[in-house]
């Protein structure tokens, strides 16, 4: 297993550090990082956090997934290696 794990289903009010502070109880969090919108600042309600082991990793997501922070219940997993894009399709104008 992973050391890294997604984090969903954030409160829009939430940032690096509140991830890092959640996450931390379960061992050492190497980083924490919420997803912005480029364009609003705001959170896009999704994360990563990599921990310092998979077993901290594991025990990070028994204790966190489910959880309610500002009642929205996260969903934590592992994180899965983004899919390659394909080019755009055949669009012509």
């Amino acid at each position: 297993m992973s050391s890294k794990l997604y984090v969903g289903n954030l409160p829009y009010s939430f940032r690096d550090s509140d991830m890092e502070q959640a996450f931390s109880q379960f061992g050492t969090v190497s980083s924490a990082k919420v997803m912005m919108d480029r364009d609003s600042g705001r959170s896009k309600g999704f994360g990563f956090v990599e921990m310092g082991s998979a077993a901290e990793a594991q025990a990070a997501i028994a204790g966190m997934n489910g959880k309610d922070y500002g009642g929205r219940g996260l969903v934590v997993n592992e994180a899965r290696p983004m899919e390659p894009r394909t080019g755009g399709g055949n669009r012509r104008f």
